[in-house]
């Protein structure tokens, strides 16, 4: 069994060094962070009980980022005390992640690496972050499983995605890489994108119990993107916990 699909690989070996570009070819994921981030952040505090106005409140959490790129969210759980481990199947990724954790005085374990070794290695967290990574990989269910199974009891994942929907189509492909030219052509493919009732259904085949699932909004007017309980037409996230 394998996450891995190597054309979807290469295209993001190939934009490796723009990641912490926020006027680059992952300018639509800087503009995002913020309000991901958010989400992200809430999920964990409310889960395990921390005050996320705290110093450092997600100390003592082993927090994985599978799929985490040049390190947008891998560096602010860092920056909130987490031990964090970055895995990256992409080495060209982890190389930029690497160097830029240095350049900040950030103590993060990167690895380029898949789900599966991570297994094999008996690896476990306390919480799994797979975010826009579940449309790019071989088998999206079996992906899920393996989150599932790197998390400790009580362990909490949080996934995020595109729906796959004619707004979705609009907005990603024919907004994002055909006229915004954010995204090279072909970064991603419609078909491959996943509704949340099928996410949903995935996580709970695989023993998760769906705790949360709210859509990410970019507002075209304000310019500016915004969490919601009913909107999820383009990008949401969804968060479960291994019980």
């Amino acid at each position: 069994m394998t996450s891995i699909d190597p054309d979807e690989i290469a295209k993001f070996e190939a934009m490796a060094a723009e990641w912490w570009d926020p006027a680059g070819k992952f300018k639509p994921l800087h503009m995002m962070n913020p309000v991901r981030l958010d989400y992200v952040i809430d999920q964990i505090a409310a889960e395990f009980g921390r005050d996320r106005r705290a110093a450092r409140p997600f100390e003592g959490l082993r927090i994985l980022d599978i799929g985490c790129g040049g390190g947008l969210i891998a560096e602010p759980m860092a920056r909130l005390g987490a031990t964090v481990t970055g895995a990256d199947a992409a080495a060209g990724n982890i190389a930029v992640a690497r160097l830029h954790a240095e350049q900040q005085g950030l103590q993060i374990e990167y690895h380029a690496t898949t789900a599966e070794t991570l297994l094999e290695e008996g690896r476990d967290f306390d919480v799994v972050l797979a975010l826009e990574i579940v449309e790019h990989v071989a088998d999206p269910a079996a992906f899920v499983r393996m989150c599932r199974d790197l998390l400790r009891p009580g362990g909490l994942a949080v996934v995020s995605t595109l729906n796959r929907t004619a707004r979705s189509f609009g907005a990603a492909i024919i907004g994002a890489e055909w006229i915004m030219r954010w995204l090279p052509r072909g970064t991603h493919e419609w078909n491959r994108f996943i509704t949340p009732d099928e996410l949903a259904e995935m996580a709970e085949g695989a023993g998760l119990t769906m705790v949360d699932r709210r859509g990410m909004v970019f507002n075209p007017l304000s310019w500016r993107w915004s969490l919601s309980s009913r909107d999820l037409s383009v990008n949401y996230a969804v968060t479960a916990r291994r019980t």
